[in-house]
């Protein structure tokens, strides 16, 4: 039996640890109903809109509610009129959101108890972890503190790069290289997954079921280039790849290597449908999925054709689909780079430009200070 029936829980969650789950936690021993706030401002790297996302994941199942607000108030706990517009950002968030009066705030911090006032509520102050665990101490080396983000959160902040191109023209080569290349460093790089591109998986269950159908009708089995493929095919697979993706970047390092995506599934089902494909079918960019911070091309030009069974050997494609890829990309305003020569110069190629992301995406923008916050 909780002793209170809500409780509120306040902070930047810039970005959500293990530390704040002890506090929702304790507020959920305290409470038999907890609604998160998370408060973020217009200078911050991560996106409200993304902490609140995944804190909502992290907590899926709980008697747990998160919303948020923008709020560029300065901070100063000596101000009166700062407390005044902070605490109307917390109240507003939770109007919004349609909470129940406020019984209890538990808070990590020295501020919980004035905040308590405000609200009527008791002030309960929970103190940090063993390890001394703080946003402030991930934000200063997020990779060195990768495995104390939960893992929502660093599917979330993981570097995501993407390499695409036609049928046999170096994708699986050059993504595969490029994991293994990461993997190497060690510590949290070790984790480095690679996303196998699902659509050849499941190309072989589309050829084997109608294959079957051939044969129990008396007809010739269909050859590689006689499958029929339907939209509800491409639904599938660009489901399934969005899905695959995103429970990797959950349990790897600070960076996900992907051979293909759900995007490129668009240039897919372009080909083997023609004028019945969609521009924009929803898997293609669902509101879920992380960023995408870096599409590598593959040129088909050079690369000896690599017949594995499952591709259709229409060398003419090649180049025209190559194009497809590159004016997709830029339409949806995506970074790319087009590589080309050799593996190794491609993996060269590759790694120069995702060095320059990693160096701008690991780094988190301070968040505001002031008089009174110590972190």
């Amino acid at each position: 039996m909780t002793r209170y029936g809500h409780a509120l829980v306040i902070g930047k969650f810039y970005p959500p640890h293990s530390g704040h789950g002890v506090l929702v936690d304790r507020a959920l021993a305290e409470a038999g109903r907890v609604t998160v706030v998370v408060m973020a401002s217009g200078g911050e790297s991560i996106p409200l809109r993304s902490r609140v996302t995944w804190l909502r994941k992290i907590h899926s199942g709980r008697p747990v509610s998160v919303t948020g607000v923008c709020c560029d108030a300065p901070l100063d706990l000596y101000d009166d009129r700062v407390w005044t517009a902070q605490v109307e950002a917390v109240r507003s968030a939770l109007r919004i959101h349609a909470s129940p009066p406020v019984d209890v705030v538990v808070s990590g911090e020295s501020y919980g108890e004035r905040l308590a006032g405000y609200f009527g509520a008791e002030n309960i102050r929970v103190g940090r972890t063993p390890d001394g665990i703080s946003a402030t101490r991930i934000r200063s080396d997020l990779v060195r503190q990768w495995d104390h983000l939960h893992a929502a959160t660093r599917g979330g902040l993981a570097v995501r790069v993407v390499v695409v191109g036609a049928e046999s023209t170096g994708t699986t080569t050059l993504s595969k290289s490029l994991a293994e290349l990461y993997r190497a460093r060690g510590e949290a790089w070790a984790r480095t997954r690679w996303v196998p591109e699902y659509g050849r998986q499941y190309t072989s269950v589309v050829w084997d079921r109608q294959r079957a159908a051939a044969r129990a009708a008396g007809l010739p089995a269909p050859g590689i280039n006689d499958v029929i493929w339907t939209r509800a095919d491409f639904d599938a697979i660009g489901g399934a790849q969005n899905s695959l993706e995103d429970d990797l970047a959950e349990a790897g390092s600070p960076l996900l290597v992907c051979d293909t995506d759900a995007l490129a599934t668009v240039v897919w089902e372009r080909r083997y449908l023609g004028a019945l494909a969609r521009r924009d079918p929803d898997w293609a960019s669902p509101p879920a999925l992380a960023r995408r911070d870096l599409y590598l091309l593959t040129d088909h030009d050079g690369v000896p054709w690599e017949d594995d069974g499952l591709r259709e050997g229409d060398l003419s494609v090649r180049e025209e689909m190559t194009e497809w890829f590159a004016d997709l990309l830029t339409v949806r305003q995506m970074p790319w780079v087009f590589v080309t020569g050799t593996a190794e110069q491609r993996l060269n190629m590759a790694a120069k430009a995702l060095e320059a992301v990693l160096t701008r995406r690991l780094h988190l923008a301070d968040p505001l200070r002031g008089p009174g916050f110590d972190h």
